[in-house]
């Protein structure tokens, strides 16, 4: 651990094929984008985590043109897209996670309990109701 980066755990970037794993991968590409970071500082967090912003503008735009909501570009993206683009945020947030932490994998593995045993405990078994109808029927 350095001073200005307290969660980064020094050693080389690898340069081996990526992982199968998902969060071995995770791992790699952090230590990929923290050896060809730009800036040295706490921007390079805050600039990570804005990064996720941008990639969930993206899956906006997939959505938008899978639909063909833009009269003027009509369909642009198919709903392949929107899969890849929704993958690309949920690498995005896992390697910030992993930027804030280099326990990633066990922050979200306990907070992905919590929220499942949370959600499945509710009153409606589970599904979520919107304005009395049941996320179950739609």
């Amino acid at each position: 651990m350095t001073a200005q980066h307290p969660h980064r755990t020094p050693g080389p970037a690898p340069t081996a094929p990526p992982p199968e794993d998902l969060w071995s991968s995770i791992d790699a590409l952090w230590h990929w984008l923290d050896a060809h970071r730009v800036h040295d500082t706490r921007e390079d967090l805050l600039l990570r985590m804005l990064k996720l912003s941008e990639e969930v503008g993206e899956v906006a735009q997939a959505v938008i043109g899978a639909t063909g909501q833009n009269p003027r570009k009509g369909t642009t993206h198919t709903w392949a897209d929107v899969q890849a683009e929704l993958c690309d945020v949920t690498i995005t947030a896992l390697v910030a996670l992993r930027t804030l932490t280099p326990e990633a994998q066990e922050v979200f593995t306990a907070h992905l309990s919590r929220v499942t045993q949370r959600s499945l405990a509710g009153p409606t078994g589970g599904h979520v109701r919107w304005s009395g109808v049941s996320t179950a029927t739609r």
